[in-house]
């Protein structure tokens, strides 16, 4: 567990805000696609897509979107105002009771701010025809505080397509206090809209036909948006806390894509179109309380949760310039979740903690197609343990340990397929609920002065399941897997105004059944982050930041790598009570390396109606500079 505060996020260059999760070791964020889509996450030697197996949440909200049009776990943070989060809590592993589906890699929770510690209002604009404008207030409102937040961005990017990006977000929150109790009612609002330049095959690249920043085809992108209420209440008693929360929204997304180009429909070609609209709603309480047990003290947590989606269309059509031609599978879905868990916590003597608990979790899919065969319901449920112990202090160190279940859900058009909608042929469907285990040993240590640092050991399995492709609309095999590895992280601050971190995660992905090949394609074996923070609260001030990432198997074999890719960011600026510039250089020594690569057949017109196969790759965006301004209140 960690966690990131407002200063050290607010300090680090970004090119997206996705990146705000760089910040959790180990974890990579990248691209391959448009500005408006998810972006991909890589952390513990997953390769997560867009969000499955990594859990993330806004104050009470879960982001990830279960039975999402392009991906199960869909996680999209454009909605997000990175100025408005005052800290991102973040856990690794499948070892805690309060989290469950999509979070056995890890989780990151965004806490917003109740009242901004000041209002201000900002403009930065850049290469590319970026533009950003940000303003966000915290008034006294009759017996509380109205924030209030609105942001506008546009960006064309480096692409030989412009991209046209146009991005909106609203935020609203109202806070109060009664005794001990506290209230908000917070409300948010986003839409976009974007061209996209996808992946591209290499050998149109070293042939010399297109540019590296180019593209096949030029009708790509989409457009979603993403409304939502909350509501949170916080009761602070003697000797307990009770969270209730409750939520409300509204997601659409519309998205068009073409990876393999020509393969499959030589005349059309093989753009898909994705649609997912849904209405989603949740309800939770956590109570904590101090107690005692066997005569050793410590604190009980017990928590209960629902979450419902009522989707409304999810589907997969066929389209030529975004222009539907016809449908491979359209659905509506009803699907519902509930948990509860249980955590207690005991100081056995002054150098042993412990803590162990359950989480249950009940599933219910509901499924109507418009094929009817694929229509149909189920229900699935998962019991997991968990456990936890700290051994120390001795001279500023402490040993951990911690062991536990966890899984992720799987998409409900899985659960309930009979036939694949593409070929008419049976279809097996899918595990609704994948379990994994994990366990993990540590050490982190305050030994030096200045220092922080910590090392850990862990391993996390999961079971071999079948997957539901939501590209295809279809089913396919997923072996069993096996992850382990190591990671380090020290921070150091010799100074008040000076700080280094650094990160550095090694992880081994493989398939349990070793037939099909050993390695998992994509899975990072190599991830390292550094940086350096000069500057005090006013004044000069400056970040240096650098990201690796090492080579990765792109096929089980290992005969097809990627590159790797280092990339340094820097954002320096001046600062004063009441106003800031700042200037950012991203991708500061204009490195070409790619965001990201797959390996996979597609083709072009005039060559082999089987298709080549080839890595195809999306850039990482060239230097580019963006500077602003600041003006605080």
């Amino acid at each position: 567990m960690g966690f990131a505060s407002a200063e050290e996020l607010n300090a680090r260059p970004y090119l997206r805000r996705g990146e705000l999760l760089e910040v959790v070791p180990g974890m990579i964020i990248t691209q391959h696609s448009g500005t408006g889509k998810a972006n991909q996450y890589f952390v513990r030697g997953f390769n997560l897509d867009h969000g499955t197996d990594f859990g993330v949440f806004v104050d009470s909200m879960p982001v990830n979107n279960r039975t999402h049009g392009h991906g199960q776990g869909y996680a999209d943070l454009n909605f997000l105002i990175p100025e408005l989060v005052e800290q991102l809590d973040y856990t690794k592993g499948p070892y805690f009771p309060e989290l469950g589906d999509f979070t056995s890699a890890g989780s990151a929770r965004f806490r917003l701010y109740d009242i901004l510690p000041e209002s201000m209002a900002s403009v930065s604009v850049g290469e590319d025809e970026y533009l950003r404008f940000l303003a966000m207030d915290s008034s006294k409102a009759g017996n509380g505080w109205l924030t209030t937040a609105v942001e506008y961005s546009l960006y064309d990017g480096p692409w030989v397509l412009p991209e046209e990006s146009e991005r909106f977000n609203g935020f609203m929150k109202y806070y109060w206090e009664s005794g001990v109790n506290r209230y908000s009612i917070t409300g948010m609002a986003y839409s976009g809209e974007w061209n996209s330049t996808d992946q591209i095959p290499r050998r149109l690249v070293k042939s010399g036909a297109i540019d590296r920043l180019g593209f096949v085809d030029p009708t790509l992108g989409g457009d979603t948006s993403r409304y939502s209420g909350s509501f949170n209440w916080i009761h602070e008693g003697d000797k307990s806390t009770t969270e209730v929360n409750a939520y409300l929204g509204y997601y659409a997304l519309n998205l068009f894509s073409n990876f393999t180009y020509f393969l499959d429909d030589p005349v059309n070609g093989d753009q898909f179109n994705q649609v997912d609209r849904r209405v989603f709603a949740g309800f939770g309480i956590k109570d904590n309380r101090e107690n005692s047990l066997f005569g050793f003290d410590g604190d009980f947590t017990v928590g209960f949760n629902t979450h419902h989606d009522a989707i409304d269309e999810v589907g997969l059509y066929r389209s030529v310039a975004r222009r539907r031609i016809g449908t491979t599978r359209s659905d509506s879905v009803n699907e519902t979740s509930f948990s509860a868990f249980v955590d207690q916590k005991l100081v056995l003597n002054d150098w042993l903690k412990v803590n162990g608990g359950f989480r249950g979790d009940l599933y219910q899919f509901d499924v109507d197609s418009n094929l009817p065969a694929n229509s149909g319901s189920d229900t699935a449920g998962l019991l997991n343990p968990k456990f936890g112990a700290v051994l120390g202090p001795w001279n500023e160190t402490e040993f951990y340990f911690n062991w536990g279940g966890g899984f992720h859900s799987n998409d409900a058009r899985g659960v309930a397929i009979v036939t694949d909608p593409a070929t008419g042929l049976p279809a097996t469907p899918v595990d609704p609920l994948v379990r994994q285990w994990g366990t993990e040993v540590g050490v982190r240590t305050q030994a030096i002065p200045d220092v922080t640092t910590s090392i850990s050991l862990w391993y996390l399995e999961s079971d071999s399941e079948l997957l539901f492709v939501g590209d295809a609309g279809n089913t396919e095999p997923g072996p069993g897997t096996q992850r382990y590895g190591v990671e380090w992280a020290a921070y150091w601050s010799p100074e008040e105004f000076l700080h280094f971190d650094s990160e550095l995660s090694i992880a081994q992905a493989e398939f349990r059944n070793k037939s099909g090949g050993k390695y998992v394609e994509n899975a990072v074996p190599v991830a390292l982050s550094a940086g350096v923070t000069l500057g005090k609260e006013h004044g000069p001030y400056s970040s240096l930041r650098a990201r690796y990432f090492s080579e990765r198997p792109l096929t089980a074999d290992k005969s097809i790598e990627s590159r790797d890719s280092l990339v340094f960011n820097l954002r320096t600026g001046y600062r004063k009570e009441n106003w800031e510039v700042y200037l950012e250089c991203l991708n500061l020594f204009d490195t070409d390396a790619n965001d990201i690569e797959y390996y996979y057949e597609s083709r072009l017109p005039g060559e082999p109606a089987g298709g080549i196969s080839d890595i195809h790759s999306h850039p990482i965006e060239p230097r580019t500079l963006r500077t602003g301004v600041i003006v605080k209140w």
